[in-house]
């Protein structure tokens, strides 16, 4: 995740919570994209630092396990931007303008100057974060899938252009043909990793529109409870609820999204009938959907109190040296199927 500030709730139920659970399964790297922020923040980046720490701390207090997973930060990492690099140097631009996101960021935050090479190249830099690590899967949502593809295609095309080895092989056996009566075997220097769709439940903000940061909507993992109520009680409701009297429905108001949740079957029965029926109001539907989100949030912000800003930089920067030890390896792999590594045979070629 990017680090623009604390995360929210619509961080947890669509990737942290997910994330925890993955860790029982595979070998997990999980890191805060700061230079992924700067993308969009670089006119000011005063508050990057202060935001990984908040992000690392959320991270830990939703489950996230150094001892099992790595937790690192991405710029502690210099082979992210050396694989960047190179794959940028083959990746052609009309993949890069197509990226769903890339016209539609553009248009959300018109406040700022995205007209960048950065913001414009930030696809290479997360498929360098992904194929970094020889990954098998990605865990995202369906919005994000295209990414991974974009990711896949990076890959695939590394792999014809500099994963050739072996020779005299029978042309057209195996895709890879190189000169007239030679064909090369492709090896997979980079795997092309596959997607893992992972639940992504719609969390709406206080405002009913998507949470998320840039709309002010959000509630935090991090917010006491005498906030959270605060915050669902200028939540909107279903708008055809003008008087108390007035009938409802919860599929039609986002105080009822969370109900779907968060909330047990017995409290969600309560909401249908009492809402279609105007028996229960909707400052009583909201103090019941508090009180499922401070019961999923309390133990999130008990761990998270057991942690100091010290702490938490420590996790970071021992992760971010045995994410680094891995990535090496990779890149080792990649340098010599780039030629990019000097041998003491070819450095005396041609000399007297």
């Amino acid at each position: 995740m990017r680090p623009t500030g604390k995360l929210h709730l619509g961080n947890y139920m669509g990737a942290l919570k997910n994330w925890v659970e993955l860790q029982d399964r595979y070998d997990c790297y999980f890191f805060i994209a700061d230079w992924h922020a700067l993308t969009t923040d670089y006119a000011d980046p005063s508050q990057i630092a202060p935001n990984t720490i908040e992000v690392i701390l959320d991270y830990l207090a939703a489950g996230l396990d150094p001892q099992r997973s790595v937790l690192f930060l991405q710029s502690r990492v210099l082979q992210h931007a050396e694989l960047a690099l190179l794959l940028g140097m083959s990746t052609p631009l009309g993949w890069l303008e197509r990226v769903p996101s890339y016209k539609e960021m553009q248009e959300n935050l018109s406040n700022k100057d995205l007209t960048t090479y950065g913001f414009l190249g930030y696809p290479v830099l997360m498929a360098a974060d992904i194929l970094l690590y020889q990954a098998d899967f990605v865990p995202v949502g369906q919005d994000q899938q295209a990414h991974v593809e974009l990711t896949r295609e990076v890959a695939r095309r590394f792999n014809q252009l500099y994963g050739k080895h072996g020779h005299n092989m029978k042309i057209g056996a195996i895709p890879g043909v190189g000169v007239e009566g030679e064909a090369f075997a492709v090896r997979e220097v980079l795997p092309e990793p596959k997607v893992l769709l992972t639940p992504s439940p719609k969390l709406p903000g206080t405002d009913g529109r998507k949470m998320s940061k840039s709309y002010g909507n959000t509630i935090l993992i991090s917010d006491p409870e005498p906030v959270v109520r605060q915050k669902l009680k200028t939540m909107v409701t279903d708008p055809a609820r003008i008087r108390r009297s007035d009938p409802g429905d919860p599929d039609k108001c986002p105080v009822g999204d969370l109900h779907k949740v968060f909330s047990t079957p017995e409290t969600l029965a309560k909401v249908y009938e009492g809402c279609r029926s105007a028996g229960i109001g909707c400052i009583e539907c909201k103090s019941w959907a508090a009180d499922a989100l401070v019961k999923v949030l309390q133990p999130i912000q008990e761990r998270r109190a057991k942690t100091t800003d010290e702490q938490a930089v420590e996790i970071l920067e021992e992760g971010s040296r045995r994410a680094a030890a891995r990535a090496e390896q990779t890149m080792v792999e990649v340098r010599e199927a780039m030629r990019l590594t000097l041998s003491t045979v070819e450095a005396g070629k041609g000399c007297s």
